[in-house]
């Protein structure tokens, strides 16, 4: 038996190693002994050498001069040297050439025997005149030149080197035809420059010989062109089409010009007048240029002759080069520039890769980008494999952008491309997505191709991407910043139900703006829109900040309030300076600010841009507080109760001890909340003005756990009650969702089903073995329901329930939620929504008014329409909603007291919103957009009514999300933390309250601001305000009566038009017909004739309107002990076997005694929910807070002092909190 080893020798060359193989052949023991004999002969080692081939000296030599890179560069190199050597020896020789100079005195025409002696080789020129009538050709001067002895060595032996040079070459490259490698013009043009210098070696009198040397720059042109081919693949490196067709042209171009230029001088010395070679170059370069001057010019038939050729190969020749470098040059224009690595070197360039680049897209991101001081300096680079639409051209050529923005056609997954943009060295990297795709699934795989191939190219490039699918996030969760439109989108629908107008709110928060749009308006909402539009969310270290520098030591309430009173900031959230922090929103009293603390605060600008002044930049005018309530019957000053967090240790003194070892200090609170008086108390009976209780700097309680709770009750009207003591409530659960749609979600605490609902009872229109209701109607909800409309059930849609089942609402406040899909949604999403309390989902349309009767539209407090991703119209982008907005229209029309939330693609579509062509007002505000649009402004859109309202919503605004987090980090999770998309142990939530007419004693939003910060640690951010078109805003509860009755009064006369008879008939008709009471139908709009806006942080001294909804951004917990949420889930899960915040329990009011310590009278009233107290003393309540702060301070101390480590409890506290 043979076995084969096989052995690599390697014989080292100087370009391969030649490796060789040795085979040994071994005897098996069952072989006999002859065959024993024979194979030990030839057991022996044969080495077998391979690529033999390569070891001839042709393969050596044709490895050397073509195949290797580098040396076959460097004779390409050596090639163009020698030529153009002899093309300067030609040039020496002309110049050293004694018979082509003319006598001093031949152009007299008159001989002189004495200076000819001198000159002996000189030209003896005539009268032009008279060589013209007998013109003679000197054929000796022609052929025969002077050459030096030095000057022919030197040329006979470049001529050798080149002829070796170039015959090996030949030798080297044949492949069986000879006879078309002899018969090429590159190879006879040199054996014509060589051969006749070697004949001259063994012949002397030839020496004079004149040879067209000069011709050789065409053969350096040739070795140009192939230098530059080898020099590209050396360094491995495309090189650029347009690059070497302009250096052909231009080749050429030189080339023609010196064959012309020295063949006119050298053809002219037969002639009567001489050239030289300068003179010859001015007359090529006049003569190419235009028709010529006539000063000089060939006077002998062969010069003449030559330059006409000449003109004609120009002709030919250059034509064609133009063509192929205008064709170039167009390609070049399609596919883009590119990054020069020394731009990417010593200047800032970000890329923005996107399957097409959109006029809309591409403006909104240069706008945003470049808002930005910093960034000004930045160049982007727009990659796209798409060719640029005409209207994008145009916007690239404006001088604003063509100086700053490069364009590039390529794809993001070749390396040549990314090679273009610099990527490697590029701040960061943008990644759209696509939104004409149709397929939504199909444009995130390309962008998280995209984004890897980036992450392949440059690993230390960072990553700011964009997709849609929320279930795709994971796939880039390495990226620095990502955005998922379906997360951000229904997190700010589901709010707009919580919040009016949380998306408009978002919205301008994100956008970069100074506040400057609509201040020429005459309306006075306008200006204070448009001003207060301006504010956005900024970040400073508290120990840098003037704002905030002066409170360190202070609790955070404290701060946020005296910065807003003192400086008009808001400071609405911190993060402290340790390993893995996050963004904590409103943390409460409980967190004392520290100099590494960062601030996150609302203002127009950020700091480090403003000036100090006595009033902050929202200010409107100076305080008028004196001048409010001029009767004698109101002449009597006002203010809340004192059931502060600062003042508890007033009151602790008479509070009984609790035994309880975990003492908890309690506030239960009603669904609606009230800043009201006593009702049995009037300003009429009122002698002493009752003051706003401070702020506390410092919260010294630190064994009471003050647990805030929403309350239970369904109605204001309704008296207190458990939400314990009903079967409604018993099944919900509060936890975490066990099973979640998609990979990556963010854990989030939420009301649930002790047990999952059976997937049959999910369906409202279909009856089941559990329930046998078809219509919302029969299932007699408590609350009023919530209804989105989408054309399917994707992952996003756990985004909207998440917020609307947030375990910090009430469970009483729960709406019910109707899903109304045109596609049957799948197992996986049933499977996630059964474990949610009081949601359903059917088959329907929008378009269908049976589908809308039975999910329940008459009892919906808000209809949510999702834009549907299938679009009708491919060949206009602009159209993609066309289908949604007359959806929505005929809802509008049919259901004018629903409250609609409409989704769009395009944020120009807003206008056709509740459209109404014969409304005045609303052509008044198109007017105004366009105005705010010439001014530059980048949201003129904010001031249409339905956007402004919040009752529209584009996903094209979360854009602007991402564009910003380049510069702000932070705003990605801030806003994710405010939305409730995520979660943070000590993190507050936004929430809302009303202002109603009891409240109006409050006056002015400062005092408000006081107010929420010294009770329930609330910190305000805006106003969602809504007044009549028209009038301005009233401040007095009588004002407020005569327009409710004028607006009665008005809608009682109008009679009903024909057309709304007709629609209403037809409505009751349908819901006669699917068994519904026709009582239910609703069809008085009572929004039509009111204004609806946000007003962003706005001045201490605002005052506030019956009906104004105040955004909160709430304290999550003020216990010592954090909330189970998303950085101890994982430690409590370790502890128990169950998740954490599984307890369901909900908080039991613990009664105990208070009675207050104070300088003045207490009255409580038992149908009041707020003590009143009346100071006896009239000192304004704003000149002595931080008076009063102190005092309660070392109040506090003393307290703590007096009990030592004894439990405290105090309970009892009227509730004082605003839904």
């Amino acid at each position: 038996m043979l076995t084969l080893t096989i052995m690599a020798i390697s014989e080292t060359t100087e370009y391969k190693s030649i490796p060789s193989i040795v085979v040994q052949h071994k005897q098996s023991f069952e072989n006999s002994d002859a065959d024993t004999d024979v194979l030990h002969t030839n057991n022996q080692r044969v080495q077998v050498e391979f690529f033999t081939n390569e070891k001839s000296v042709k393969e050596r030599l044709l490895l050397y001069f073509i195949k290797n890179q580098r040396s076959s560069l460097r004779i390409r190199i050596f090639n163009l040297l020698i030529k153009l050597l002899s093309c300067a020896l030609y040039v020496v020789r002309v110049i050293t050439d004694e018979n082509g100079k003319v006598c001093p005195d031949a152009h007299r025409g008159v001989p002189n025997d004495t200076a000819t002696s001198n000159y002996t080789n000189c030209w003896h020129s005539i009268n032009p005149d008279k060589f013209q009538e007998y013109p003679v050709t000197h054929w000796e001067r022609i052929i025969w030149v002077d050459r030096l002895y030095v000057l022919w060595v030197f040329q006979v032996t470049v001529a050798i080197i080149s002829l070796l040079e170039t015959c090996l070459v030949q030798y080297l490259i044949y492949k069986g035809n000879i006879l078309q490698q002899i018969l090429s013009v590159v190879f006879i043009l040199e054996l014509i420059n060589t051969v006749p210098f070697i004949i001259t070696i063994f012949w002397k009198p030839l020496r004079q010989l004149f040879l067209p040397v000069f011709l050789n720059c065409w053969l350096a042109k040739q070795a140009l062109d192939n230098m530059f081919n080898d020099l590209h693949r050396v360094l491995q490196k495309s090189h650029s089409a347009l690059a070497q067709q302009l250096m052909t042209l231009c080749a050429t171009l030189m080339c023609l010009v010196f064959t012309t230029c020295c063949g006119i001088e050298h053809l002219q010395r037969g002639g009567n007048r001489q050239f030289g070679l300068f003179e010859s170059l001015y007359f090529v370069i006049v003569t190419f240029a235009t028709v010529g001057y006539g000063d000089i010019y060939p006077d002998i038939w062969i010069s003449q002759l030559f330059t006409m050729c000449m003109i004609v190969v120009t002709l030919i020749v250059l034509p064609r080069q133009f063509e192929q470098l205008a064709y170039t040059w167009m390609e070049r224009q399609k596919q883009g520039g590119a990054y020069s690595s020394h731009r990417a070197q010593t200047e800032k360039h970000v890329v923005v890769c996107t399957t097409t680049l959109q006029s809309d897209t591409v403006m909104d991101f240069l706008n945003e980008f470049y808002a930005h001081p910093k960034l000004q300096d930045y160049h982007v680079v727009l990659l796209s494999p798409c060719e640029l639409e005409p209207m994008m051209k145009m916007l690239l050529q404006v001088p604003l952008w063509a100086q700053r923005v490069i364009y590039i056609q390529g794809s993001a997954l070749k390396d040549s491309d990314l090679t273009r943009c610099r990527v490697q060295d590029a701040e960061a990297c943008f990644i759209l997505a696509a939104r004409n795709y149709a397929d939504r699934e199909a444009a995130d795989q390309h962008t998280i191709l995209r984004s890897w191939a980036i992450k392949d190219f440059a690993r230390h490039c960072p990553q700011y991407v964009q997709v849609f699918r929320p279930e795709n996030k994971f796939h880039v969760k390495f990226a620095e910043h990502v955005v998922c439109e379906d997360e951000f989108k229904y997190a700010l629908l589901a709010n707009n139900c919580l919040c009016p107008a949380t998306s408009t709110l978002v919205t301008l928060l994100m956008h970069t703006s100074r506040g400057q749009e609509g201040q020429t308006s005459h309306e006075e909402w306008q200006r204070l829109y448009g001003r207060c539009s301006g504010n956005e969310i900024y970040h400073i270290t508290l120990g840098d900040s003037k704002f905030f520098g002066e409170y360190k030591g202070k609790s955070f309430t404290y701060a946020s309030f005296h910065a807003h009173r003192k400086y008009g900031v808001s400071l609405v959230g911190i993060q402290i300076s340790q390993p893995g922090s996050t963004i904590q929103l409103n943390p409460g009293p409980r967190h004392i600010m520290k100099d590494s603390d960062v601030c996150f605060y609302m203002n127009i600008t950020k700091e480090e841009n403003s000036a100090f002044i006595l009033a902050h930049p929202n200010q409107e005018e100076p305080r008028s507080d004196k001048k409010f309530f001029q009767s004698h019957e109101s002449s009597f000053r006002i203010a809340s109760a004192i059931t502060s967090v600062g003042t508890i240790a007033l009151e602790m003194q008479n509070t009984r001890v609790s035994s309880s070892p975990s003492t908890e200090l309690q506030r239960k609170g009603s669904q609606y909340k009230k800043l009201e008086l006593p009702k049995d108390i009037s300003s009429a009976n009122l002698h002493k003005r009752p003051s706003i209780a401070p702020v506390p700097a410092l919260l010294e309680l630190n064994d009471v756990r003050l647990i805030v709770d929403n309350g239970t009750s369904s109605d204001e009207s309704l008296p207190y009650m458990d939400e314990d003591s009903g079967d409604t409530y018993t099944e919900f659960i509060r936890g975490f969702p066990p099973v979640t749609p998609y990979v990556g979600t963010s854990p989030t605490l939420c009301h649930l089903m002790k047990e999952k609902r059976p997937i049959c009872c999910l369906q409202l229109a279909q009856a089941c073995e559990h329930c046998r209701f078809k219509t919302a109607k029969e299932y007699n909800w408590q609350s009023r329901a919530v209804i989105v409309a989408a054309d399917n059930a994707s992952n996003g849609l756990y985004n909207f329930i998440v917020p609307l089942r947030s375990h910090a609402r009430p469970k009483s406040s729960l709406s019910p939620i109707v899903l109304l899909l045109e596609k049957s949604p799948d197992i996986k999403f049933l499977e996630t929504i059964c474990h949610f309390p009081l949601i359903y989902w059917m088959i329907g349309s929008i378009d269908n008014l049976d589908d809308l009767l039975r999910a329940g539209i008459n009892l919906a407090d808000n209809v949510v329409i999702v834009n549907k991703e299938s679009s009708n119209s491919a060949e206009e982008d602009t159209l993609s909603d066309c289908n949604t907005i007359v959806a929505v229209q005929t809802i509008y029309r049919m259901f004018p007291s629903a409250n609609i939330i409409t989704e769009l693609s395009q944020s120009s579509n807003m206008r056709f919103m509740q459209f109404q062509p014969n409304d005045y007002y609303s052509y008044t505000l198109s007017k105004l957009e366009k105005k705010e649009n010439d001014r530059g402004s980048h949201i003129s859109y904010m001031f249409r009514l339905p956007f402004a309202a919040g009752n529209v919503f584009s996903a094209s605004m979360l854009d602007t999300l991402l564009y910003q987090a380049f510069v702000k980090d932070y705003l990605i999770t801030f806003v994710r933390l405010l939305l409730g998309i995520d979660q943070a142990v000590g993190s507050g939530h936004l929430s809302c309250m009303k202002i109603t007419r009891d409240d109006m004693w409050v006056r002015t939003y400062g005092r408000l601001y006081q107010k929420l910060c010294a009770t329930t640690c609330e910190i305000p951010i805006g106003i969602y305000r809504t007044r009549l078109k028209g009038h301005e805003p009233v401040t007095s509860q009588y004002s407020v009566t005569l327009n409710m009755r004028d607006a009665e009064a008005k809608s009682k006369s109008n009679t009903i038009s024909p057309e709304r008879h007709e629609i209403s008939q037809m409505v009751k008709c349908r819901m006669q017909s699917l068994g519904q009471p026709p009582e239910d139908y609703d069809d008085v709009n009572d929004k039509m004739d009111t204004i609806s806006y946000v007003i962003i942080n706005p001045s201490y001294d605002l005052k506030l309107v019956n009906g104004d909804i105040i955004y909160l951004i709430k304290p999550s917990s003020l216990s010592l002990e954090p909330s189970p949420l998303i950085d101890e889930r994982t430690h409590l899960l370790k502890k128990r076997g169950e998740p954490a915040g599984m307890d369901n329990a909900d908080l039991k009011e613990k009664e105990a005694g208070m009675k207050k310590r104070t300088t003045g009278r207490v009255l409580n009233d038992g149908n009041s929910k707020i003590p009143v107290v009346y100071m006896d003393d009239t000192t304004d309540e704003d000149d002595y807070i931080d008076e009063t702060t102190i005092a309660n301070t070392e109040w506090n101390k003393t307290i703590l002092t007096h009990h030592g480590s004894e439990h405290i409890s105090i309970s009892s506290l009227s509730d004082h909190s605003l839904s």
